[in-house]
């Protein structure tokens, strides 16, 4: 597997050095392992999938807090990368996004993404979203870099004021929020090139494209993204979409012909299942602690 080309770099460090951070969404414990394989330099914990994963619902602001800091702190604890957390909208009042920054932060994730949705948020390339006053996300963020305990620990804002009231506004309170204090700037759901191009003029902070397949906003390049000015390229769903599509092809032929003898789909080998899990650190163990008789 490839490594990574900035080694044992906390995210912070990363952004100071050139280049796009591709970041795959994980969204349970056999993809976060899997991802990790890679050497990527980062890794994004969707909300999407790991509500989806964890609790088979919708993410549409149903996992609470507790839900989701357990899963953050099972996957940073388990990565060499560093982990992007979604972080909803902070889960409640400025109350609670102290809380919430503090658990994250003390779990182990390297950025928490808070975005100014109203509660309870959706997915922010389905219809229906709602944002909150602009001065009200200010106040967030405030608090937000109030309560975390390292430096290098980012508050990454976004915006899903685009889709309802349209890129302008979008662009508007993505400047507030740099002012606010974040450390990351994601303007979510940009409809063209032409808008994302916008976006990337817009600021001088770090900037987060977010590559959904199917979504509202055009899949681009590393090269093409690098050009428009963006430093962060989450892809959240893209692993979830090609793992869901496998997984149906297999359950349909277990189902239609009694068997596995066929399925359409490559299967991973046995043995690399075991590897990637770690059983061979179990065998080793085993061997080095075994009985005598």
């Amino acid at each position: 597997m490839p490594d990574s080309s900035f080694p044992n770099a906390t995210l912070a460090e990363r952004l100071r050095q050139p280049g796009l951070v591709v970041a795959p969404g994980v969204f349970d414990m056999v993809s976060l392992r899997l991802a990790d394989s890679f050497g990527f330099d980062a890794l994004y914990m969707t909300g999407f999938g790991t509500v989806a994963s964890h609790l088979g619902l919708p993410d549409a602001g149903i996992a609470t807090y507790t839900d989701m800091v357990q899963r953050v702190r099972a996957m940073a604890s388990m990565a060499r990368a560093p982990l992007i957390a979604d972080g909803d909208t902070g889960y409640g009042g400025l109350l609670n996004v102290a809380h919430t920054i503090r658990g994250y932060d003390a779990a182990g994730a390297a950025a928490i993404q808070l975005e100014d949705q109203e509660f309870p948020k959706k997915c922010g390339h389905t219809p229906g979203r709602r944002v909150v006053p602009m001065a009200d996300m200010v106040r967030k963020i405030k608090v937000a870099c109030e309560a975390r305990t390292r430096s290098d620990f980012l508050i990454i804002a976004r915006t899903d004021a685009r889709t309802s009231l349209g890129l302008d506004e979008a662009l508007r309170r993505a400047d507030a929020y740099a002012e606010a204090g974040a450390d990351v700037l994601f303007v979510e759901s940009p409809e063209s090139v032409a808008e994302m191009e916008k976006i990337g003029r817009s600021t001088h902070l770090p900037l987060v494209a977010n590559m959904v397949e199917g979504g509202r906003t055009p899949v681009l390049s590393q090269q093409e993204l690098e050009a428009l000015g963006y430093r962060i390229a989450i892809f959240p769903v893209t692993a979830l979409l090609a793992a869901t599509h496998a997984m149906r092809q297999a359950y349909a032929q277990v189902r239609k012909h009694g068997s596995s003898t066929g399925v359409p789909v490559p299967l991973m080998p046995f043995s690399e299942l075991t590897t990637l899990m770690g059983f061979e650190e179990v065998w080793d163990f085993d061997r080095r602690h075994a009985e005598t008789p």
